[in-house]
């Protein structure tokens, strides 16, 4: 498992379509057309979460999902954020 250090991370994120660091986590909001499209969409991330072995803090209101990914066992942002927050952005688009 890889921890990015500061630039690493910077450089790592201009490759993550709207995913921003904030604090020691990086996040991303999503906005759909109703809940029922934001909720499949939470499900489809759950199944990708649980095949990386590693879950995103999700938190939904109606039509916007905001998800935050950290690796909590290093206490730092580490590849498994990154390649997560790649196959998630990849679902937003189909």
């Amino acid at each position: 498992m890889k921890i990015f250090k500061s630039e690493e991370l910077q450089s790592a994120l201009q490759l993550l379509h709207g995913w921003t660091l904030q604090g020691d986590a990086i996040e991303k909001k999503f906005q759909f057309h109703d809940f029922k499209q934001a909720l499949a969409f939470i499900v489809q991330v759950g199944i990708l979460a649980e095949q990386d072995d590693h879950h995103p803090e999700i938190f939904n209101v109606y039509n916007q999902v905001k998800l935050r990914l950290n690796t909590h066992s290093e206490k730092a942002i580490t590849d498994k954020d990154t390649n997560l927050a790649l196959k998630i952005n990849a679902l937003s688009l189909s």
